[in-house]
């Protein structure tokens, strides 16, 4: 995500430390922000684009999806619809960028705006994915032990297929 060129060697506890933060961070991103100002401005160029609808959906889906993977039991469910609730909020800030973003007239801006912009949307995301791991980890921590083995799982899994798209 940084314009870092060689990645640092991580333990196997921080790597999953760093595939929850990002799998728990993508579920409210549009896409992947990029590192460079090109990329950065190409990513506001298709948020101008994408539909709120379109959005709405893709949050909901990947709520849905979650929800599967990590085997949500009943006795859970008050814990999780704090967690999609915040994938919700969450979306609906990075939406509400976007949209002052799409207000904006098309201009050229310079390399500085650019990582200004990017700079906003990376806080908006930072802080929006704080929210979302306290509420997953009051959900974590009320898990029995093989429900937490199922949500490392589908941590661990997610984390190597970024990797190996990096």
């Amino acid at each position: 995500m940084f314009l870092l060129s060689q990645r640092p060697s991580l333990s196997r506890a921080a790597a999953r430390s760093a595939a929850i933060a990002g799998l728990l961070g993508a579920t409210f991103l549009l896409a992947p922000l990029a590192a460079s100002a090109g990329s950065v401005a190409s990513h506001h160029r298709h948020a101008r684009h994408a539909t709120s609808e379109d959005r709405a959906e893709s949050v909901e889906q990947r709520i849905t999806s979650l929800h599967a993977a990590l085997k949500i039991t009943p006795s859970e469910e008050v814990n999780w619809t704090a967690v999609a609730q915040v994938m919700r909020d969450n979306e609906s800030r990075m939406q509400s960028l976007i949209s002052a973003r799409k207000a904006e007239p098309v201009q050229t801006e310079d390399a500085v705006e650019h990582l200004k912009t990017y700079e906003r949307f990376t806080q908006t995301h930072v802080d929006g994915l704080k929210m979302l791991i306290s509420s997953f980890e009051t959900l974590y921590n009320t898990m029995p032990v093989d429900q937490k083995h199922v949500a490392d799982q589908v941590f661990e899994k997610f984390g190597h297929q970024r990797e190996a798209r990096g």
